[in-house]
């Protein structure tokens, strides 16, 4: 990272104010990127990411790339699954390339459900409405418009920059691009690191259009793995008009009510015990105080009740499993022959699939409850390094645009498509600069928004990240 103060101070000059007045042409050409993309429906049902990265293509075109810079790409029975990797060349001969990634499908989303047609973008009460609004189509257009404004200016850098927009994060069991590329054509994507998806801001619970504050940003380093499981209870039937006591459903109910009950032990990682230290001391209240006596002590039965009470935190320093789905029996006037839940776990890092299973099975107690790992399944690689060269230039920067505000590295509860780049290599990192509110913003949900505060502020920010690294 030679030179980085002085692109920290050229970074500096692209801070833009947080209240925005009338946008100017660069912050007009961003925005009808991001509702192109928005717009662009990439469920998996009946969406096209194929048709949605091939309208990024074209508007890196009109910047300025030239199209052997622009790798459409689509595996072979997935047509309407493709993406795109863009390379805008580094002056450096030794130097590896800079990685930015982001998922451009959704999560489905039904008219019914929503207030307004989820997939157009609707700005109201000081915020983007739409599916795909914050996740991760506010990533995406960001890194297109980055990636568009180095073509625009003919920029330098001395790394080489590389974006990879890919389909199938959200669809666990499908086709995911980003799999595909580091299998197939880990040459695209081959990078010293990889800027990703799943750090951000933190408030006090109140918009920062509101008056509320950001208390901290966060950049991901490590997640979780998931795996599900399914439970499943069978016995012979019957009539219902004679009861028996081995009733499919109950046996599979008593199962799930000792799953309800068991928690997994506490554990830190590097990542999580400095996150709790650090947004500890920052949040300021009883919460934050307990995170940082459970850091210090995780036999702290006080703090560990504190921390508990809020369900990111409660997530974050154990393995979660949790029922999510169920099916049973085969007429109304019939006792079920049959029974079975699908358990969703989230399992902590240095733990296997298997090791997880067989931790359920003690749970329950029943050997005539089968617990059976479901595909896909896999292996949590090791979390990236907690690498001063990537952490420190963005803690410089957080401090210009937020004084007061720390930078706390975080592990995800959830998983992203990080974890397909970093079991081939690619240290991958959640960025911060985009800011939530403590709901979530609907991701994943009814009514997904983002502050539009958040969105433009972000942009700047990650443009002048990306250059910190870069340049």
């Amino acid at each position: 990272m030679h030179h980085a103060l002085a692109s920290l101070i050229l970074a500096a000059a692209l801070i833009a104010p947080v209240v925005h007045a009338a946008p100017d042409a660069d912050e007009t050409a961003f925005r009808q990127t991001y509702r192109t993309l928005v717009e662009t429906d990439t469920t998996l049902a009946h969406g096209d990411c194929t048709l949605a990265a091939s309208r990024m293509a074209e508007v890196l075109l009109a910047a300025g790339f030239t199209p052997d810079r622009l790798i459409a790409y689509a595996a072979p029975g997935h047509p309407r699954e493709g993406g795109l990797v863009a390379i805008w060349p580094g002056r450096s001969t030794t130097l590896k390339p800079l990685l930015l990634m982001a998922h451009i499908d959704v999560v489905e989303a039904r008219r019914e459900d929503w207030p307004r047609d989820p997939f157009a973008l609707v700005e109201a009460d000081g915020y983007f409405h739409a599916r795909g609004a914050y996740d991760d189509k506010a990533h995406a257009a960001i890194f297109v418009d980055a990636m568009a404004r180095l073509a625009h200016d003919h920029a330098r850098p001395k790394r080489t920059i590389k974006l990879a927009l890919t389909c199938g994060e959200e669809t666990n069991g499908a086709f995911n691009g980003a799999q595909w590329l580091a299998e197939n054509r880990r040459d695209l994507i081959d990078a010293a690191f990889a800027l990703n998806e799943g750090g951000g801001g933190r408030t006090n619970g109140k918009p920062v259009m509101a008056g509320g504050k950001i208390i901290a940003q966060t950049i991901q380093v490590g997640e979780k793995t998931f795996a599900n499981f399914r439970l499943e209870t069978r016995n012979r039937g019957g009539h219902s008009s004679a009861p028996r006591p081995d009733n499919a459903i109950y046996q599979l109910a008593h199962a799930l009510d000792r799953i309800e009950a068991y928690r997994f032990p506490v554990e830190f990682t590097d990542t999580t015990r400095a996150y709790f230290r650090s947004v500890g001391a920052a949040r300021g209240d009883a919460t934050g105080r307990a995170m940082v006596a459970l850091a210090a002590d995780p036999t702290d039965k006080a703090a560990l009740w504190q921390v508990d009470t809020d369900a990111f935190l409660h997530a974050n320093i154990r393995t979660t499993c949790v029922a999510t789905m169920l099916d049973a029996g085969h007429a109304p006037n019939a006792l079920p022959q049959r029974a079975g839940a699908t358990v969703n776990c989230r399992i902590f890092p240095g733990h296997s699939v298997e090791e997880i299973g067989h931790q359920l099975e003690r749970v329950i107690g029943d050997p005539e409850v089968s617990v059976t790992a479901l595909a896909p399944l896999r292996p949590a690689p090791p979390p990236p390094p907690l690498d001063p060269a990537v952490l420190d230039p963005a803690r410089r920067l957080v401090a210009q645009y937020w004084p007061g505000v720390v930078l706390a590295p975080q592990m995800a509860n959830g998983y992203t498509d990080a974890t397909f780049l970093t079991a081939v290599g690619i240290p991958t990192y959640g960025v911060p600069g985009l800011w939530s509110d403590p709901d979530g913003n609907g991701v994943h949900g009814q009514d997904e928004r983002i502050e539009v505060q958040s969105l433009l502020t972000g942009r700047k920010f990650l443009n002048a990240l990306i250059r910190v690294y870069a340049f």
